[in-house]
């Protein structure tokens, strides 16, 4: 590899790592609020709660990548147009090739990183999260056990506790049992947990006391306790198996799901759908790639604005990726369709590489360069005007 190529990859790699941390990280953060109840509702604790959303990152970064993909390439084209290096290497008949052969070695690592992500991490990590969301909300704490509130677990069962801790302490706890035919029991405690033992799940109240009142006649008897552990096995929701969505399932899954699958034998084109999405996802990265270097790869100079390059590469790879959500909105039903979710990126790249290939040979296209030019004109009049008035104000 040559030096050049091992410079535009190395500040490629370096602008695309930091934008693909704070665009992930951003979009992390709107999705995370969305389980939020894991929190506040489900008495998970923080690190549990960021454990559980962290498992949807690889989705995120599949959606991501492409776009880091753009804005990198975007900084560093700009910089190096400049900074007057493209310039240079078109004074000293250097190709544009020169340039465009790191731009889609960088876009190639990209788009197998994101394959990766698409085909195996990303359902893996969705099929986690929907294992773990399971358990949660199979949880007898999150489920009957909210501060503040009576809530009554079974007919003849209340609990209701002041206030529970991130430790997983229940402190201010009342249970009243009215279950036994003859006898009804209130535990009063100061604080309480429950564990795990011997395959029994036990509510252990510390510093507290039990009231015995008799049903029909009878005086109340109240014993007083340090420790007391209470049997709630019997009380546990089951956790049912979780039913697994088709951008949960694994890739070879989708090939050939099980026989007696319900999900598969009621929704066979999604799983098909989705198979073709985690396949053609992927090309997005190679045809952005291709497409900012058509607008922005050229050498320019300083009278050719290069705002204008800048704004048409962007809007042509948001209109690229837009289109591709509307076909995977449109063939939601249609197998025949399918074909459009890889026909999209792949056109892209064609016309990417039709322009660049035309460029290449023959100067630019007149029309393009005059409304760059008057472009920029208008923009140095709007600073001259603004110059001026800054100077009489000064005066």
């Amino acid at each position: 590899m040559k030096t050049l190529e091992r410079y535009i990859i190395r500040r490629t790699a370096y602008a695309f790592t930091l934008t693909i941390a704070a665009m992930t990280g951003v979009v992390w953060a709107t999705q995370a609020l969305r389980q939020l109840d894991l929190v506040t509702s489900k008495g998970q604790t923080i690190v549990q709660f960021i454990g559980i959303t962290m498992l949807a990152l690889p989705f995120l970064i599949v959606i991501v990548a492409p776009f880091a993909l753009m804005i990198a390439l975007i900084l560093v084209l700009n910089s190096l147009s400049g900074d007057s290096e493209l310039i240079v290497i078109d004074a000293s008949g250097g190709s544009r090739f020169l340039v465009l052969k790191p731009v889609m070695l960088f876009s190639l690592v990209v788009m197998m990183l994101t394959a990766s992500m698409s085909l195996y991490f990303a359902p893996m990590g969705l099929a986690q999260l929907r294992t773990e969301i399971t358990r949660v909300r199979a949880d007898l704490v999150a489920n009957i056990v909210k501060p503040g509130r009576f809530i009554t677990v079974e007919s003849g069962l209340t609990f209701h506790i002041r206030n529970r801790t991130g430790k997983g302490t229940l402190d201010g706890l009342l249970l009243h049992d009215t279950r036994d035919e003859e006898t009804a029991f209130t535990y009063q405690a100061d604080s309480g947990q429950i564990v795990e033992a011997a395959d029994r799940t036990l509510l252990v109240m510390q510093n507290g006391t039990i009231q015995r009142r008799p049903k029909q006649e009878g005086d109340i008897s109240i014993v007083r306790f340090q420790s007391y552990a209470f049997d709630l096995s019997n009380l546990i929701p089951e956790a049912g198996e979780p039913v697994f969505k088709a951008s949960e399932r694994t890739t070879t899954n989708l090939m050939s799901p099980g026989r007696n699958d319900a999900y598969a034998l009621k929704n066979p084109e999604k799983l098909i759908q989705e198979l073709h999405e985690r396949f053609s996802q992927p090309l997005y990265c190679l045809a952005f790639g291709l497409i900012v270097f058509a607008f922005l790869g050229k050498a320019r100079t300083t009278r050719q604005g290069r705002g204008v390059a800048v704004l048409g590469a962007i809007c042509a790879c948001v209109l690229l990726r837009t289109t591709g959500f509307g076909v995977t909105a449109v063939s939601g039903d249609s197998t025949a369709l399918l074909s459009l979710l890889y026909i999209v990126p792949v056109l892209g790249c064609l016309l990417a590489l039709a322009s660049i290939f035309r460029e290449q040979r023959g100067a630019e296209p007149k029309w393009l360069s005059d409304l760059q030019l008057r472009i920029q004109d208008l923009l140095d009049a709007i600073g001259d005007r603004l110059n001026g008035r800054r100077s009489g104000g000064a005066a």
